[in-house]
């Protein structure tokens, strides 16, 4: 419009006759009435890449870190795990001048253990269990497995032992049988060890029922499925990797409590060398555990029994 107003002052000055002006202004103002959508959607866009500029920097910045060099080594100092997890002194923080998360934690876990995780919001619990993982490195202290001492060299054989249960369990869009051995390529899939691992889960009778069993398809992040049935699919999983622990990081908090009583049935009927980590919010989850830590606001931890709670 300012534009237009400059324009029209100046022919006024140029021109004797004023009639000649009005076309040209209103053809301009047409064409303007018609850029202006175009124009628009053009300055809408522009703002849209610059807005997300910083948040491309930062995927390529990532992209471009070099991997770690254990990544993809074949660990040839393997661990073992007979009979004790052990944690040394152990001390965690994000950053240097974040607070404490874990402080000066000593805790031994004895293979086949039931070990319970209780605590407040932000009380150190997934981080405790993902040191013990290995998928977070102790600022300070030591984690070991049978007195060897777990580090960047041994962390993929150790984690060989190890299968994490999440809260929220995913699930391909593809067939029940494929979704219990993720990642398994189809040729490779040992189906006598699924059918067997779904036993174990308590999915099997369900299965049975479907009209294609195994071959079922559970839709996307499966659908097609109850709630307890993806949980009963995702400790299935587990089990198939047949690994020596089992984590349930609040597995069952998103269920019922008739679905979560269930799940917890699987759970404890599972084979007494199995060692089960589980974090819950309802203490009754933890009614069978041996032991239970309960992460204090101080970073220190007490271990209790059940009825203790």
């Amino acid at each position: 419009m300012i534009l237009i107003a400059v324009l029209a002052y100046t022919m006024t000055l140029e021109s004797e006759k004023s009639t000649m002006i009005m076309p040209v202004l209103g053809a301009l103002a047409l064409g303007a009435q018609r850029l202006l959508p175009a124009l628009q959607q053009m300055y809408g866009s522009y703002s849209a890449i610059k807005g997300s500029e910083s948040s491309l920097k930062d995927v390529v910045d990532l992209l471009n870190q070099p991997m770690p060099i254990h990544t993809n080594k074949t660990s040839l100092d393997c661990i073992s795990f007979k009979n004790e997890i052990k944690l040394n002194k152990v001390e965690f923080r994000y950053g240097k001048n974040s607070p404490w998360i874990l402080k000066n934690i000593n805790l031994s876990i004895i293979k086949g253990d039931r070990v319970g995780f209780v605590g407040f919001t932000g009380s150190g619990k997934s981080t405790l269990l993902d040191i013990i993982m290995g998928l977070l490195k102790p600022t300070n202290g030591e984690l070991l497995s049978d007195q060897k001492i777990i580090n960047n060299e041994n962390i993929r054989s150790w984690q060989s032992h190890i299968a994490h249960v999440p809260q929220n369990i995913y699930l391909s869009d593809g067939t029940i049988e494929e979704n219990i051995a993720f990642g398994v390529a189809s040729e490779k899939i040992n189906h006598n060890l699924i059918k067997k691992v779904a036993e174990q889960a308590q999915i099997s009778e369900s299965i049975s029922q479907w009209e294609n069993g195994y071959q079922t398809i559970v839709g996307e992040r499966g659908v097609r499925l109850s709630g307890g049935q993806r949980q009963r699919i995702g400790i299935a999983r587990a089990l198939y990797k047949q690994a020596d622990v089992l984590i349930f990081d609040e597995a069952t908090s998103a269920l019922d409590t008739d679905t979560e009583q269930s799940v917890m049935k699987a759970i404890d009927r599972l084979e007494s060398r199995l060692t089960i980590l589980i974090i819950a919010h309802r203490l009754t989850t933890l009614k069978n555990c041996d032991k239970i830590i309960k992460l204090e606001k101080n970073n220190k931890i007490r271990i209790l029994k059940y009825k203790d709670l």
